[in-house]
């Protein structure tokens, strides 16, 4: 009796409050797990014949599943409920309601906290969808703006760390944003982990990459491979001489192609894409799509394997985290974008950028000749509803000038002429012109060049300060807002990029950076100026003018149905090639946009004699012409 005694007293009863908790906890592991396993069966078939086809290796495929487990068991419980809130949502990122903008962290608010403290005046933009530019670690100089990635789980020092990413993540969740980053899958920096066990000849590691001691291969490329950046960065490999290797380079010297053909270069990038994720991101922007495949004796763009890989990736996506939307920069003609949308069975990327119109549209301003625009516009609309493009008039990246010339031919644009005519007008340097900017990677023996400067600066805001001329800076504050109302009208999600809210103009400091004086890029990358934040509140200041005149546009977006992105959409044929007419129709809703791009005032004719309200004004008439001023505007609802 002795005995039991002194074993009975010897176990301790677990007390009532951790029974409770240890029973939740189990049925949270047990409901989880039901998740996953569901998720996981509802596409692992189609996954795992995908990835046998392009690596034919099932214990590689039988890692990325314990992994993709083990991701989702490390996802926190408020990332899953909004992932099981996004899934009874449904493409909840085609809200009429959404607005973006983009931002470099440093040029905005210095770190990742100062966004942090800033998120009130995103809200005052309107914004709930914030695009970070790239901030994971990368080398001093040799970057390429962030997108030399020295290491894929580490925050650049003078920006943060990973957790002030994920409380700026939690905190934008809170107030209903959305937070975007760069997922950089082409290359890394030179300075990676894997690029250093390379250089030091490390097989498993020069796997991963493309090395070839032989010049002939290389050379075999070059054949067929395009240059990217012909004069800043020539061709596509660089060789390294400490160990008599050439390596691909496609962008620049310090930036190595991963090689895909490796199953382990897949398996660890999904990782790495999963651990991003968890850090509470909600779009994900591929960067340099096309380019993941290389094959030799083709251009290495666009090859079929990529939209295995991101067919692949949008089915990790659904079964981790699919709150995560997948944007794809596909910086390519039509033709070749829309084919990363999947299909509606089979869909890979969620949103694509909308490049080729936003060329136009500045082709539009220089040409004043909207029917190369209208024919790009009428492709975009006729594409299904499923398809949500990201608009936008500019970004942190150059204008590259990629239009239908076999269109404009026959119009009698030929295209290095045009091309020519195109740069020189953002210069200023044509008489017609109130532009300023400067060219980006411009090549003498191909005569093609790209176009930086922000959009304040391409609509006259510079020029017209700098001459003090008030009659210059009103048209240029009517175009700047024109170009914008246009930009709310077409269907998708429209793109601020930092500054553009204030007209913020070029930024020439770059020059005295030794590090950016070669890029010309950093023109329209300025510190953002808080200074003018502070003259939104005079409603006479230009920057009073364009920041109230845009939250007068996105609060009529996000007001009125017929801006939704299940309405119809098409452009009107009208007699004057100046004017861009888009029809929007929703239920029993009908909206005529009209764009006036020419100097001068004009007087157009309404479909018929009817009560039309003027959105942006307000009034109601019941009218049959309507006048609009050069370089304005008209939101006609038709009542």
């Amino acid at each position: 009796m002795a005995g039991k005694s002194t074993a009975a007293a010897g176990v301790k009863k677990m007390p009532a409050k951790k029974i409770g908790e240890k029973k939740v906890a189990d049925r949270k592991k047990v409901e989880n797990d039901r998740i996953f396993i569901e998720r996981l069966g509802r596409h692992h078939d189609e996954l795992r014949w995908l990835y046998m086809e392009l690596y034919g290796n099932d214990d590689m495929f039988a890692e990325l599943c314990d992994q993709m487990k083990r991701y989702y068991d490390l996802r926190n419980d408020k990332l899953k409920k909004l992932d099981a809130q996004r899934e009874v949502e449904d493409k909840w990122y085609h809200r009429r309601d959404m607005v973006g903008m983009m931002m470099y962290i440093d040029n905005f608010a210095d770190n990742i906290k100062g966004v942090q403290e800033k998120l009130a005046y995103i809200e005052s933009c309107n914004v709930n969808y914030i695009h970070l530019m790239p901030f994971l670690d990368s080398p001093k100089g040799r970057s390429d703006g962030g997108y030399a990635v020295a290491d894929f789980r580490k925050v650049k020092p003078d920006l943060g760390t990973m957790d002030d990413l994920s409380k700026l993540a939690e905190k934008c969740h809170e107030k209903g944003i959305s937070l975007c980053m760069d997922f950089v899958m082409n290359h890394t920096s030179e300075d990676h982990e894997w690029a250093v066990k390379a250089r030091q000849g490390d097989g498993e590691y020069m796997s991963r990459y493309f090395f070839y001691e032989d010049p002939s291969i290389p050379q075999e490329y070059e054949k067929t491979v395009p240059q990217v950046f012909p004069t800043t960065a020539p061709g596509n490999f660089t060789w390294l001489s400490e160990i008599g290797y050439y390596v691909m380079t496609t962008f620049y010297p310090y930036q190595w192609d991963l090689n895909y053909h490796n199953p382990r270069v897949f398996n660890e990038m999904m990782y790495n894409f999963l651990y991003l994720a968890n850090q509470g991101m909600d779009i994900i922007r591929i960067d340099a799509v096309p380019y993941i495949w290389k094959e030799l004796g083709t251009n290495c763009r666009n090859l079929p394997q990529v939209h295995t890989i991101i067919r692949m990736m949008r089915i990790i996506g659904e079964i981790v985290c699919p709150g995560v939307v997948l944007l794809g920069e596909v910086v390519m003609e039509p033709d070749k974008v829309t084919p990363y949308f999947g299909t509606v069975e089979k869909p890979e990327c969620h949103m694509l950028y909308n490049v080729t119109t936003m060329a136009t549209t500045w082709h539009t301003v220089a040409t004043r000749d909207i029917r190369l625009l209208r024919k790009q516009m009428d492709i975009v609309c006729s594409l299904p509803r499923e398809y949500i493009f990201l608009n936008y008039l500019r970004c942190h990246d150059d204008i590259g000038w990629g239009l239908d010339y076999d269109t404009l031919k026959m119009w009698g644009m030929e295209e290095i002429p045009h091309k020519r005519y195109l740069n020189d007008y953002f210069q200023g340097k044509t008489p017609d012109s109130v532009s300023r900017g400067e060219l980006y990677n411009d090549d003498p023996v191909t005569q093609d060049a790209r176009f930086c400067a922000t959009t304040a600066s391409m609509c006259g805001i510079e020029s017209a300060g700098f001459e003090q001329d008030m009659e210059k800076m009103e048209q240029a504050i009517t175009k700047d807002v024109m170009l914008h109302a246009y930009m709310f009208t077409q269907s998708g999600i429209p793109m601020l990029y930092s500054g553009d809210e204030v007209g913020q103009i070029n930024d020439y400091t770059y020059k005295e950076d030794p590090d950016k004086v070669t890029d010309s890029r950093y023109i329209h990358r300025g510190k953002f100026n808080w200074d003018q934040v502070e003259l939104i509140k005079d409603r006479s200041s230009v920057q009073g003018q364009i920041f109230n005149a845009l939250k007068k546009l996105e609060n009529i977006r996000r007001d009125e149905v017929v801006f939704s992105a299940d309405a119809e959409v098409w452009t009107k044929d009208y007699s004057d090639q100046s004017i861009l007419w888009i029809v929007r129709r929703y239920m029993d809703e009908e909206l005529h946009a009209v764009f006036n791009f020419s100097d001068n005032a004009k007087t157009v004719w309404m479909p018929e004699k009817a009560e039309y309200m003027n959105l942006f004004s307000g009034s109601t008439d019941e009218i049959e012409t309507v006048d609009i001023p050069e370089w304005g505007f008209l939101w006609m609802k038709k009542r």
